[in-house]
Order: C-alpha cells, then sequence, then structure tokens
C-alpha cells in the first residue's frame, strides 16, 4: 500500500506525471520512489521545473519536471513550437525546423521526440538521421534558411546530462526576449496534446520529415575550403598531429576537415576514437580541463613521433591543442592563448591575401568581456575593430549576424572557453573549422623554423603581454552562491565602491591591490560610466561581477548557467618589454588573496578546481 506524503503539492505533482509520462521507465522511477516513500526526491524531481533559457536546456536524464526526459522533452518543444507560430505564423509550416543530435545517452530518441511535436503540427522537419556536430545545426540554419535549430548535446558535461539547445532564423543561439518568451509557451503547453506523439518512428516515410545529413557533409567542407590558404605548404609538410574526438561526435567530421585543406591524416587515439556516451577513458569529457583529459592523446603522439594534439569535446564545437616542447613536456595551450593564436593567423592570413585593403575599420573581431584582451591590443595596432560582448556565443553570434547586415567582415570572434568562430559559414563556435585552421597554421610556422608556442611569444612580443589566470569553485547549494554576491553588493567594509541608485557598496581593495572600477552587469551598474549605466546589456537572471584595479588586473566573477560552479576570469596586461615573469607573479598574488577575501571557500564549503 503506497503511503501518502501529507504533502497535497507533490501528490498533485506524482498524479499529474504518471497521467502524462508514458515512457514505462521513467513512470516506475516515479512509482518506486512512490513506494518507497522517498518524498526528498520526488519534491526534488516534480516541484521544481527546468528552466529555459538562452542556453536551452541541460540538466541530469531521468524522471521529473527538472530532469532531462521524454515528457520534459515533449514539453519544450510543444512550447517552443508554439512561440514559434507565434512569431512566424504559416511560414513556419513551410521554412521548418533543423534538429541534430550527439551520441549521449538518449540524445536520438529526445531528438524524434522533438521532430514528432513539429511534424504533428505540420512544420517540416530537417532532421539529421545520424550523430552530428554541433555547428551542423547553426550551419543548416541558414543553409535551409529554416526558422530555427534545435541540438540535443549536453556538450561537455558529465555523461548523466544531457540538453536542448536553440538557434533563432540568423543561425545563432536565441538572446532575450526569445528565451523568456519560450518559458512562458512551455508552461502553457505542458499536456501532451497528441498520444501519437510517442512513437519514435512517427514520422518516417513522411513528406514533412527531410534528412540534411549528406547535403550537409557536402556544402559544410565545400563552404570550408575558402579558409584554406596555404594547400602547398600543408599537402607537403613533415609535421605530424594527433587527434581525439574524447569519445565525441568529431572522428568523421574531423578526418574530412583535414581531407579539405590537404593535411596529413593523423594519428587516431583508438581508446577514444569511438563514439561513447559513458566517457569511459575521462572523468569529465572537456579537453579544457587540460593534460586529465588529453593523457591518452599525449601518450599517441609520443609513440606516433608527433608535434601536435588536437582535441574536440564530445559535440565538437570545441577545440583545446597541445604542442610537445624540446624538453619533451606537452604545453598544453589555454583558451585565452588558443585565441590569441588563432587570432593573429587570422588577420596575417587576411592581410597577406588581401594586401590592397585600404580601409580596415569595416573589418572586425569579437571576443566575450571575460575573454583575454589581445583581439584590442592586435586591433589598435593593426587598425581593424574590436569588439567585447556578453559571455557566450550567442552575444557574439547575433553580433556577427548585425555586422554582416551592415555590411561589416567578421574574421574571428572566441572566448577564453576554447570555444572559436572562424569566419561566418557558422554562427557559433565551430571545433570542426577551427582544428584544420589551427594546424594549418602550425604547418606554416615550421616552414620557417617557428612552432606554436614560439609563435605565441612573438605576438606578446609585438603587442604586449597578456597573462591570464582563471579557474572556478564548484558548489551544489545555490543558497550559498547567492549569499556570496549579496555579500559583494553590500560589503563590510568603510572604504566602498557605492552604487547611488541601488544603494549596493562594493569592495574596493584586495589586500593591497586597489579596485578603481565595478561593473555589475546583474544589476545594470558601472562606476567608470558617467552615468554609472553598463553600456553592455544586463543579466539579472545570473550573476556577473567586473572588478577594475589600479595595476591593470580585469577581474571578473560570474555563475555558470548550465553547471555548478562560480566562474573567475583575470588578466594583467604588460607594456612591450616587461618582463612575463613579474606579471605573473602580481597576478597570481592577487587572485590568491581575492579567492580567499571575496570566495571564502572555508566558510563556505566550495570546493577549488585542480586539474
Amino acid at each position: 500500500m503506497v503511503k501518502m506524503s501529507g504533502d497535497p503539492k507533490l501528490e498533485e505533482a506524482i498524479s499529474q506525471w504518471l497521467e502524462w509520462d508514458k515512457n514505462e521507465k521513467t513512470r516506475n522511477e516515479i512509482v518506486q520512489l512512490q513506494n518507497e516513500n522517498k518524498y526528498d526526491n520526488l519534491k526534488k524531481y516534480l516541484l521544481k521545473r527546468m528552466e529555459f533559457g538562452t542556453a536551452g536546456l541541460r540538466a541530469e536524464m531521468g524522471a521529473g519536471n527538472s530532469r532531462m526526459n521524454d515528457l520534459t522533452i515533449i514539453q519544450t518543444t510543444q512550447g517552443f513550437c508554439k512561440y514559434l507560430l507565434q512569431k512566424f505564423g504559416d511560414d513556419l509550416k513551410s521554412k521548418g525546423v533543423i534538429i541534430g543530435y550527439d551520441s549521449r545517452h538518449n540524445s536520438s530518441r529526445f531528438a524524434r521526440l522533438a521532430a514528432n511535436v513539429f511534424g504533428l503540427q505540420g512544420v517540416k522537419v530537417y532532421l539529421y538521421s545520424k550523430i552530428v556536430p554541433t555547428p551542423f545545426v547553426p550551419y543548416g540554419v541558414l543553409r535551409y534558411k529554416t526558422c530555427a535549430g534545435i541540438m540535443v548535446t549536453a556538450s561537455h558535461n558529465p555523461k548523466q546530462d544531457n540538453g536542448y539547445k536553440v538557434y533563432w532564423e540568423n543561425g545563432s543561439q536565441i538572446i532575450p526576449p526569445h528565451d523568456s518568451g519560450i518559458a512562458e509557451c512551455i508552461s502553457a503547453s505542458l499536456a501532451p496534446t497528441c498520444a501519437d506523439v510517442w512513437n519514435e518512428d512517427l514520422l518516417q516515410g513522411k513528406p514533412g520529415l527531410v534528412d540534411p545529413y549528406n547535403e550537409v557533409m557536402l556544402h559544410y567542407f565545400e563552404d570550408l575550403n575558402s579558409y584554406c590558404k596555404y594547400r602547398s605548404i600543408n599537402s607537403s609538410t613533415n609535421l605530424r598531429f594527433t587527434y581525439t574526438p574524447v569519445h565525441g561526435v568529431g572522428l568523421a567530421f574531423a578526418r574530412k576537415s583535414f581531407e579539405t585543406f590537404s593535411l596529413p591524416t593523423f594519428e587516431d587515439v583508438p581508446e577514444q576514437m569511438d563514439p561513447d556516451p559513458e566517457f569511459s577513458t575521462v572523468k569529465y569529457p572537456n579537453p579544457e580541463e587540460g593534460k586529465g583529459v588529453l593523457l591518452l592523446a599525449m601518450r599517441t603522439a609520443d609513440e606516433t613521433g608527433c608535434k601536435v594534439i588536437l582535441a574536440n569535446d564530445p559535440d565538437a564545437d570545441r577545440l583545446a591543442i597541445a604542442e610537445k616542447q624540446d624538453d619533451g613536456n606537452w604545453k598544453v595551450f589555454s583558451g585565452n592563448e588558443l585565441g590569441s593564436l588563432i587570432g593573429w593567423w587570422v588577420w596575417y592570413s587576411y592581410i597577406t591575401n588581401n594586401p590592397d585593403t585600404v580601409d580596415r575599420s569595416n573589418i572586425y573581431m569579437l571576443s566575450s568581456t571575460v575573454s583575454s584582451m589581445i583581439l584590442q591590443a592586435i586591433a589598435e595596432k593593426e587598425g581593424f575593430k574590436f569588439e567585447d560582448t556578453l559571455t557566450g556565443f550567442k552575444w557574439m553570434g547575433n553580433r556577427t549576424d548585425q555586422l554582416l547586415k551592415e555590411g561589416k567582415t567578421v574574421l574571428f570572434a572566441f572566448e577564453e572557453a576554447i570555444g572559436y568562430m572562424i569566419g561566418t559559414n557558422v554562427l557559433d563556435k565551430d571545433g570542426i573549422s577551427a582544428m584544420s585552421v589551427v594546424a594549418e597554421c602550425a604547418c606554416f610556422l615550421e616552414t620557417k623554423g617557428t612552432t606554436l608556442t614560439q609563435q605565441l611569444q612573438n605576438i606578446y612580443n609585438t603587442y604586449g603581454d597578456h597573462v591570464s589566470s582563471n579557474s572556478y569553485y564548484i558548489c551544489h547549494d545555490p543558497s550559498k552562491i547567492e549569499s556570496m554576491f549579496q555579500r559583494l553588493r553590500n560589503y563590510d567594509d568603510n572604504d566602498v565602491i557605492n552604487d547611488p541608485v541601488a544603494g549596493s557598496k562594493y569592495p574596493s581593495k584586495v589586500g593591497k591591490f586597489r579596485i578603481t572600477g565595478i561593473r555589475d552587469l546583474t544589476t545594470g551598474f558601472d562606476s567608470r560610466q558617467s552615468d554609472n549605466k553598463a553600456t553592455l546589456p544586463t543579466t539579472p537572471s545570473s550573476h556577473m561581477i567586473t572588478f577594475y584595479f589600479a595595476n591593470g588586473v580585469v577581474l571578473t566573477i560570474r555563475t555558470s548557467g548550465t553547471e555548478p560552479k562560480i566562474k573567475y576570469y583575470s588578466e594583467i596586461c604588460g607594456s612591450i618589454g616587461r618582463q612575463r615573469e613579474e606579471l605573473v607573479q602580481e597576478l597570481n598574488e592577487l587572485v590568491e588573496l581575492m579567492c580567499q577575501e571575496f570566495y571564502q571557500p572555508d566558510k563556505n564549503g566550495f570546493l577549488a578546481h585542480t586539474s
């Protein structure tokens, strides 16, 4: 006999779930929890819904409103379809949507259920028949001129997670107010509208279902071909590469990318080449974590005499690079370092191939506001334009779309989290195109007797040193994260920086290091502006505070939209000729003091990231 919880809201939620959910596995999960009187679990899973934001959805898979499962996918897609019908009317039915998926558990099924929702509304659906890299969805949006795109992926999250990423008709990820509009429509569309929606094969053979796989494979790489500038060098190089997709989708697409650039066949990492939703050789399938994820690739490279390692994350929209040093050790480039190299290389290639470019003011590069400002330094010296945006490629992609419509040329955009957008074939980060551009750069440098590592130093020698220190703390208690940021906005000290409108009081120093400016993009305050208003858009749903120090350090603390992390990003820029070691020492001292004072990790129980 099932014991009642005594909580009317929970009993209603259980009843509603069991009425709507037709997946036997997740239904049974709720029933079992009910039979075992595990009410805390039931409350956690049923009484709070996943929040749909600009990043879409990303959560653990399992039963309940707070997790990724058949029912929440159907509900989300019903809401998204309703919102698209409001915005596009009957054009949605003819223009359609494009849907892709990665190799995680349930990704294929989730994609087909999403396709069913649209198909039942008479909407044309371009559904990839095989796993694809995330960039194939925004590319497909532009190619087929669809109203929207969906990618079922949790990127580099742990194996138990999955996600639902949304693109608008311009081929970029959604930004406000679309997120809140979609969320409202989801809330109004929770009941599955048709029993047939649960049938994974519902649309098979129907005229409204199109498989774009072969056509996109052809045209994506035809377009990528225009990025290749030094084919003869690529085809004759002695440089050798090792590649790993880290158990994800990347292998076939990486091979085709290298082939498109006439680059030598790379060495595979045997244990990681095939898609494996268990990610069985790594703790986290995120090449941004560095050497821990790349150990097998380093072993393969050592055994086969390769000097450069390339790694994609599981959905192949990010890229990590490592290079063997003279002492036999491997240098893993940070996202900022690789952004510096690619930015220099893209500019060098462009200006070499377009030597008569007189007006450089219509040429742009972008980066997120927490990334290195190296592109700004290059732009100031070379005469092109640089802009920074809010964090995330949704902002860079949409800004690129605006610039293109104004007749501008956008060469490159990057974020420090190893995300790179080269050119404008895809208005999002793309690890498949970036890997061959970087490989070509390495081949070119090799003909000059230079390595990627040496060229990075050349860039700093030319444009000024840029030293970064980025990391994060893990916290699974949202209330502690909230308290930490509220403390920073109501700082208990006699010497503070005041927000005269909101009445907030921010710290004015960290140890001996003086803070001269504050920008809080949660509230819209910027003490550096005459009206105290930030010039970048505010994001009230997430925390993000930037501290500007008298010694030139810029340090940002922010929450993650997809992971239980409180991240920090810091950079110090040196004048040409100043010793890099001095900058490193000064930044490390400041960051260490900041972590203890701002995060208070011991008091709050925050776990520091260790690579």
